[in-house]
């Protein structure tokens, strides 16, 4: 049975050749810790951390790519953006939208005395732009928003939300988890304050990749201290882009891949991805939408959301939904909460979650067909046949 892959969102698959190649050539010609020796080894090492930070700069639309710090993922990147930025007696806006890795750090640091204020998005995912402009009136230190949902798939409009936080002194922190590769994103055009980006999913890297992107000029207090390779008479941690965020060696085989899937991406082209995307989505969505019983969540517009579709079947809950997937058709996806379960509160899906189809460049639009084929069958069942008390047989 051949394999569908719409697990995007969690992480991509299949990598293209390219990052399984660069990870081979770090480990037989450049294995050695990058700025920690001065041996052709080490020097080769800081050659591919270098190389990766200067294709991400580029992708981001920065300048200066001394902005981008490495991590191990966007939640790493997240909490150093948050814990690095808020103190007690702070304000943070934030929305009802977000993946956990914002909602658990920032319900963290309210315990430590900073205030917390959850702007309502709409249950498509989409953002009133006038309800966050009363909320930060208010005051704030920092707004957090996604780019765009993991669950509902609405795109939000990053560039015009940080213009409206900068009218009030506010901060921008975006979460690109989803959008990194996938959307074009221009961090100095847009005028973002900070981006969190993971390079396991649209970046097409490996894991345990991500990174923090962070303005000139903008001072955040570092997550973790030790050892960075430079400025090693001193016990103090260095001040200094990107050294003050990268302690401890970083994942420098997995900045190899990382690098060789920003350029594969800047090959093909992020508007050329998008396009893609989008006729995945328009193919499944039309073909959804003759299904009985099943119902998607998320914006009509298939230009207001990513490539990720979330739904529910009547008569049959989410998981149980996944796995006649995956063993009857073959078909990957992710179901149940997304760790969002504010997202689906907004939604009206708590607790019980939706199915969510994430579609990616390398997904075809004959894998939409079979899957449209492969729900028309699960929804006759659980319309018909499940209801009579028959179980699903493969």
């Amino acid at each position: 049975m051949k394999v569908i892959y719409f697990d995007h969102a969690a992480t991509s698959w299949p990598k293209p050749d390219g990052v399984r190649e660069a990870l081979s050539a770090y480990f037989g010609e450049a294995g050695g810790n990058p700025g920690r020796s001065g041996h052709r080894m080490s020097i080769a090492a800081a050659r591919v951390v270098e190389d990766a930070r200067d294709a991400v700069a580029r992708l981001f639309g920065a300048s200066d790519p001394s902005r981008v710090s490495f991590t191990q993922n966007a939640t790493h990147a997240l909490n150093i953006a948050i814990y690095g930025v808020l103190k007690p007696g702070d304000r943070v806006v934030t929305t009802s939208v977000e993946h956990n890795s914002v909602m658990r750090p920032l319900r963290h640091v309210e315990t430590l005395g900073v205030s917390l204020d959850v702007v309502s998005s709409e249950p498509d995912g989409s953002l009133d732009l006038e309800n966050l402009r009363k909320a930060l009136k208010v005051g704030a230190r920092l707004l957090v928003t996604t780019h765009a949902s993991n669950v509902a798939g609405a795109i939000l409009p990053t560039a015009e939300i940080a213009a409206i936080a900068h009218e009030y002194g506010v901060l921008c922190l975006v979460d690109a988890a989803q959008t990194a590769g996938a959307l074009p994103i221009a961090v100095e055009a847009s005028d973002i304050d900070l981006l969190a980006f993971t390079g396991h999913k649209s970046l097409l890297g490996p894991t345990g990749t991500g990174g923090l992107y962070i303005r000139e000029g903008l001072h955040v207090e570092p997550l973790l201290r030790g050892g960075t390779g430079s400025d090693s008479a001193h016990e103090t941690q260095p001040t200094f882009a990107p050294d003050a965020h990268e302690s401890g060696t970083l994942n420098v085989a997995g900045l190899a891949g990382l690098a060789e899937g920003v350029r594969f991406i800047q090959r093909v082209g992020v508007d050329a991805i998008r396009k893609h995307e989008q006729e995945l989505t328009t193919r499944f969505l039309t073909g959804a939408s003759g299904i009985a019983g099943l119902y998607t969540y998320g914006p009509a517009s298939v230009s207001a959301r990513c490539g990720v579709v979330s739904f529910n079947i009547d008569g049959a809950v989410s998981s149980e939904i996944g796995q006649i997937l995956d063993d009857s058709f073959g078909i990957l996806c992710r179901t149940g909460l997304h760790c969002a379960p504010l997202a689906h509160r907004t939604m009206g899906t708590f607790p019980t979650g939706t199915v969510r189809f994430s579609f990616g460049y390398s997904n075809t639009l004959e894998e939409i067909d079979v899957a449209l084929n492969a729900l028309r069958e699960i929804a006759a069942w659980a319309a018909s046949g499940k209801q009579a008390g028959a179980a699903w047989t493969v």
